[in-house]
């Protein structure tokens, strides 16, 4: 098995997530992240203008009014951008978990009757509209009565989260928060795939991203870890010859075979770079994997409310965070104890993200 340290590693994936060298596309980001956070647009608007190499404006609005990307709820039961096609694959094993269906959810908040209820009005109701959640919850009392439409009022989009999952509604533009059907809102929509295609593919494009990576790493991004390393591995298996084992500092991880020599070859540059909020750097491994974000700073980066700091990394690893300056232009940047970064790349990043209107994705901002 090729061995290879965590430090060529992340270099390798700093290169396949453009923070080496930028992408042209911004679609081509979205995709080759398996999408981007949006609890908070500009921060997901952000994350992928850092990744280009001149975009001073916002560059998901457009993407997002003609279909090209599209928001809906997705990994993790987070708020994500996506292409379509990866999206409905991801989409796809989420739908396949049926989380809904558990004990613990239905005693928080819906019962399974309800909620197959609530698809079938959904599916009913909402194709070749776009809704409001207090629109939608009003046609639901008209047919379904005040208890399901009270309990989809309240709270975060608990009980819409498993329409999303199944392909029944997605974020749609327009005025305000609306929701359509995946279908009216983007062009040509795919429509969810087989599980077997779909959870080898994700696999796989996570690998591309985010390797060498566990298979543990990749479920808990997925859906913290519902899906058992049986199923896990079958994915694997069904990938073939098309992944790489690596050791990693001792730890067997994953890469597809035809990245091997690259990452073998990468040799660690330093790279200084500044990311936003809910940047997928910290996301796609989890603010758990301590050659990413040292455990003795977690906690400055993995905030209470779910919050996710903007972050500063040297090769990769982060070394601390930034904030958008109350008076200065630029970012103000505090770096963890006893990390030092060269101050001409960190002045770059600082005046290059000036030039991408920071303060639009600090989540204090």
């Amino acid at each position: 098995m090729p061995a290879v340290t965590i430090a060529q590693a992340l270099e390798w994936r700093l290169g396949k997530q453009f923070l080496l060298r930028p992408a042209d596309d911004p679609l081509e980001v979205v995709r080759r992240l398996l999408g981007v956070q949006a609890q908070v647009p500009s921060a997901a608007d952000l994350a992928v203008r850092v990744r280009l190499a001149d975009a001073p404006e916002p560059v998901l609005p457009p993407l997002l009014a003609d279909g090209r990307v599209f928001r809906t709820w997705s990994v993790r039961g987070t708020l994500h951008v996506h292409d379509p096609a990866t999206g409905a694959a991801v989409l796809a094993l989420l739908a396949e978990g049926r989380s809904w269906q558990r004990p613990g959810w239905q005693r928080e908040f819906a019962t399974t009757a309800e909620m197959d209820r609530l698809a079938e009005l959904c599916a009913e109701l909402l194709p070749g509209r776009r809704l409001s959640r207090d629109e939608l919850a009003t046609e639901l009392e008209q047919h379904a009565g005040s208890d399901l439409a009270a309990k989809l009022r309240s709270g975060w989009g608990s009980l819409l989260k498993p329409l999303a999952w199944q392909g029944l509604l997605c974020g749609a533009p327009g005025p305000g928060v609306l929701f359509g059907t995946p279908q009216d809102v983007v062009p040509g929509w795919p429509g969810l795939p087989p599980v077997e295609e779909a959870g080898p593919r994700v696999l796989r494009t996570y690998l591309a991203a985010y390797g060498p990576a566990t298979l543990d790493a990749f479920g808990q991004w997925l859906v913290r870890g519902m899906f058992g390393v049986r199923v896990l591995r079958g994915w694997l298996a069904d990938l073939g010859d098309a992944v790489a084992a690596v050791e990693v500092d001792g730890t067997t991880a994953y890469v597809p075979a035809e990245e091997l020599d690259d990452l073998l070859a990468a040799r660690p540059s330093g790279t200084v770079r500044l990311l936003p909020s809910f940047d997928q750097w910290v996301l796609g491994p989890g603010t758990s994997d301590t050659r990413v974000v040292p455990a003795e700073h977690r906690a400055a980066v993995s905030r209470a409310g779910g919050w996710i700091s903007p972050v500063v990394t040297s090769g990769g690893r982060v070394v601390g965070t930034w904030a958008v300056g109350q008076r200065a232009a630029e970012p103000e940047v505090t770096l963890f104890p006893g990390e030092d970064v060269p101050a001409a790349a960190l002045a770059h990043e600082r005046a290059r993200l000036a030039q991408r209107h920071p303060d639009d994705a600090h989540p204090d901002g």
